[in-house]
């Protein structure tokens, strides 16, 4: 038995019916009257469907934020900064300098810092981290780590490790008749002093002004 459209709401009745089981119209007068025209059976669409996040699994770690752009600018220096970067480079190309020297013959022979003593690795190490520091601090506002430090204790105790092997490294010559010291650990000891200086002398003038 095929299908017809009820008149007045369309929707799909059986041939012979009298009543539209939808609405109740009376389908005899449209017998009497005009056709009822076939329709084709209705099916309804299936419902849309969202798709929702994967729910995060007990254990599974959280999303972590993307690495903040990188844009160096020097402006985020102080002066502090400034200074001891500069006197952390020189100290840094010192230790390849001769440090030491003998001379016999009428020949020198020299051996730098790094030859001489190989505790220096340490300085040599340290004032890297320091210009790496640096650097990072002039190309983020706040460094993308989890671990906040204070500038200037970081960098008052880094340029003070430094000066103090730096010093022990000066004062304890290599073994060896006529040996003296050579240019290369003046150069050391110098950019060591400049390199702590300016934050050293900021933080003893505080911590007098507070006794």
């Amino acid at each position: 038995m095929g299908l017809a459209a009820c008149p007045n709401c369309h929707n799909g009745v059986s041939e012979g019916a009298r009543f539209c089981p939808q609405c109740g119209s009376d389908l005899t007068a449209s017998r009497d009257g005009d056709p009822v025209s076939p329709v084709a059976p209705h099916v309804s669409a299936p419902a849309p469907t969202i798709a929702l996040p994967a729910a995060q699994s007990p254990g599974q770690p959280a999303a972590t934020s993307a690495l903040p752009a990188f844009k160096f600018e020097a402006l985020r220096w102080s002066t502090a900064d400034r200074i001891s970067g500069s006197a952390t480079v020189v100290l840094f190309i010192s230790l390849f300098l001769p440090w030491f020297g003998v001379s016999s013959f009428g020949y020198t022979v020299t051996a730098s810092g790094l030859s001489s003593h190989g505790f220096l690795i340490i300085v040599l190490l340290l004032s890297l981290a320091i210009l790496v520091y640096l650097v990072a601090r002039a190309g983020w506002d706040r460094l993308p780590i989890g671990i906040r430090l204070a500038h200037a204790p970081v960098m008052l105790v880094a340029t003070a490790i430094n000066l103090s092997l730096v010093l022990i490294g000066v004062l304890l010559k290599p073994g060896g008749s006529g040996l003296g010291w050579a240019f290369g650990s003046f150069v050391a000891l110098i950019a060591a002093v400049v390199a702590v200086a300016p934050i050293a002398i900021p933080a003893l003038k505080e911590r007098n002004s507070r006794r």
